[in-house]
């Protein structure tokens, strides 16, 4: 096997800068100190630092201006949905936001997918659906059930669809071993998805989207439940 790589100290120093501006002890639009100054705060060189603070600059959370400096980039308002993972790592309460709008995208992409939905594609949602039940208990069918939901995704002929559904699903990572409970009984992750395959199979749009809606909804209480109980 190979061993895992130590974290370095440039991983250690871009973690706490992004706690801090995460965490709004660096707000957003404020200058940082000059790089000689935070250098030396931190007990780096300003050879670590730049690195650092590329990392950062490639995630959104600072720009840099020549003749002016380096300050926090306003993410909330400029940022992407790339940035999820990290906000929901940070803070979890980001995830009522993300099951927000995961349960208006979701029922949307159901009802999309019963109207648009190729024979060959609705073959593919079967069989996916048939591997849930399948699974192991747990992750395993946590990953069989979200191939279903990029699946239906597909189905709608929109490939921005696919994008948001993959970026919710990334937005999952950072807590995703804590959002198992729904996944812990493959027959009946099945049993609450399967409405939404049948809907979308019989070309019913409205059928299609309130199940879509009934199955996000009582997953999103479920995992929600289990991550408010750890």
């Amino acid at each position: 096997m190979d061993t895992l790589p130590r974290e370095s100290i440039v991983d250690v120093l871009e973690t706490r800068l992004r706690e801090d501006i995460l965490a709004g002890r660096r707000a957003p639009g404020s200058l940082l100190p000059p790089e000689r100054e935070l250098a030396q705060g931190y007990g780096v060189t300003r050879t670590t630092l730049k690195h650092a603070f590329g990392r950062l600059t490639q995630a959104g959370l600072l720009e840099t201006r020549h003749g002016v400096g380096t300050k926090v980039r306003d993410f909330a308002r400029l940022g992407g949905t790339d940035l999820l993972p990290m906000l929901v790592r940070a803070n979890s309460g980001w995830l009522t936001d993300v099951f927000e709008i995961r349960l208006h995208i979701g029922a949307l992409i159901a009802e999309r997918a019963a109207l648009r939905a190729r024979p060959g594609q609705i073959a593919e949602l079967r069989t996916l659906l048939a591997a849930v039940v399948a699974a192991e208990p747990g992750e395993e069918t946590q990953l069989a059930d979200a191939e279903v939901h990029r699946a239906l995704a597909g189905c709608t002929g929109n490939r921005v669809y696919t994008l948001l559904t993959n970026t919710l699903f990334n937005a999952y990572l950072p807590v995703r071993a804590h959002l198992r409970s729904a996944f812990q009984d493959p027959a009946r992750a099945h049993g609450r998805l399967a409405p939404v395959i049948d809907a979308v199979a019989a070309a019913d749009a409205p059928a299609a989207r309130r199940a879509a809606e009934h199955y996000l909804t009582e997953t999103e209480r479920l995992m929600l439940a289990e991550l408010g109980a750890r």
